[in-house]
């Protein structure tokens, strides 16, 4: 039993919310760069496009289908993601990785809203979903930065 209760915890209403509502949802007709990231252990997948105009993004669109955790991600992601650098989505993934695996602290600003995943931490098969959303954008970024901020 107290599996199932751990569980209900994991899919908290905040979680369950953020996954209802997903901002920037919808692909970008004419994007700088364009990523498509799947979780093999799940079948998750998450396709990022973005622009950017010194070296900030200036739009964003994403498809998400994935389970609840990896869409409250997306959520949090789109929410934060435009005026930031890649090397603030770098280091977003970077620590959201952390806080999954090595029991790092939550992101910083302004993607600090992911520190509602903390209790997906016990969940090792659910992290590849959860870092979908900042995998894809993060390498988005970098080649959006290369064609454009050089």
């Amino acid at each position: 039993m107290s599996g199932e209760t751990d569980l209900i915890k994991l899919y908290s209403a905040r979680i369950l919310s953020l996954a209802a509502d997903i901002p920037h949802a919808e692909r970008l007709d004419a994007p700088d760069a364009s990523v498509k990231k799947r979780s093999p252990l799940c079948g998750s997948t998450v396709t990022v496009d973005l622009c950017m105009d010194q070296c900030k993004v200036t739009k964003f669109g994403q498809d998400v289908k994935a389970c609840a955790l990896g869409q409250a991600s997306a959520s949090v992601v789109g929410a934060a993601i435009v005026g930031t650098t890649r090397e603030q989505i770098e280091t977003a993934r970077d620590q959201l990785r952390a806080m999954l695996k090595t029991d790092g602290p939550a992101p910083d600003a302004p993607f600090d809203g992911l520190e509602v995943l903390l209790p997906a931490r016990e969940y090792k098969n659910r992290h590849a979903s959860i870092l979908l959303a900042l995998d894809a954008a993060a390498e988005a970024a970098a080649q959006a930065e290369q064609a454009y901020c050089a």
